[in-house]
């Protein structure tokens, strides 16, 4: 299992990395660096490194196949593995790693359409939700093999309080995350608001847009109680200690998201702040994925 685990985090790793070059693409407009030439650039594989835009997007690019062949690897090496204790069946790795192939080969896809069809933003957001489902499978895949508190969850001790609670909270957090990914790129939502907390709408955008932006902050702010609501009850009714830490780092990580998001529109949406901002939008959901999952473990429910 030592092994599949770090093969797991590896993946882990290169999974979150994408995510935020991901992100990067789309604040810095490099979606169609490559035109609308795919799967190699402008009919290249390592085309010259002559812009900027062209540069990060391809990174992305590498970084997708990367991702795939770390993905590939686990679920290989599971299945080499099929007949240890763990490994094959209900609960284990080599379900996981088979959704994260599938599902990596389906961002692929999703990712190759929204390129041939101009960066249009229904093929980005569904491009980025089922990166966002992605990125769960493999943190399911890691917890799976012992890892990311997994070890832990299976001494079990956890409600069914606390495995509906943390379910409702990784639901917000997915919510929240893809609407993000939509104000990202609805026209106009970016900047919809000028001020924060409160809206102050700009003027010069459609009330749609407005209300794009409104409504991601309203789940923003759903979500990041519900964290801090989870964190304080779990430590009263004294559950598992690692189904607590696990609640505790995504509410501290909800908390930060909105100093993030303050700062933000307080200086007017530097692309620096706004790659935090998403970095940091998806470690939530990360976050709350996790402690969802583990909650799950730890309470005797099937995985």
């Amino acid at each position: 299992m030592t092994v599949l685990r770090r093969l797991a985090y590896g993946a882990f790793g290169v999974a979150c990395l994408h995510l935020v070059f991901g992100a990067i693409v789309r604040i810095s407009g490099s979606g169609m660096g490559c035109g609308d030439h795919w799967p190699r650039c402008y009919g290249r594989w390592f085309p010259p490194l002559d812009r900027p835009d062209l540069i990060i997007e391809v990174s992305h690019r590498y970084l997708a196949s990367i991702l795939l062949l770390s993905l590939v690897a686990l679920l290989i090496a599971a299945w080499r593995r099929r007949g240890e204790p763990g490994v094959a069946g209900p609960g284990g790795v080599l379900r996981s790693a088979a959704l994260a192939v599938a599902l990596g080969f389906s961002a692929a896809l999703l990712g190759a359409m929204t390129v041939k069809l101009g960066n249009a933003p229904f093929a980005t957001l569904a491009h980025w939700t089922v990166a966002m489902s992605l990125v769960a499978t493999v943190v399911a895949s890691v917890i799976r093999t012992g890892g990311l508190g997994g070890a832990a969850a299976r001494l079990g001790g956890a409600s069914p309080r606390a495995r509906r609670g943390s379910l409702a909270g990784a639901g917000l957090a997915l919510l929240t995350v893809v609407m993000g990914g939509l104000t990202a790129k609805y026209p106009g939502a970016a900047v919809a608001c000028r001020d924060f907390p409160l809206c102050g709408a700009n003027p010069d955008v459609a009330r749609a847009a407005v209300h794009v932006q409104i409504t991601h902050r309203v789940l923003a702010v759903l979500v990041v109680l519900h964290l801090i609501g989870l964190a304080v009850g779990f430590t009263r009714r004294g559950e598992p200690a690692i189904v607590r830490r696990a609640a505790m780092i995504a509410a501290s990580l909800g908390v930060v998201q909105l100093v993030v998001a303050g700062a933000m529109i307080g200086l007017r949406l530097p692309p620096v702040l706004r790659s935090l901002h998403e970095a940091t939008g998806v470690s939530i959901w990360i976050a709350a994925f996790a402690l969802a999952y583990l909650a799950r473990r730890a309470s005797g429910a099937a995985s």
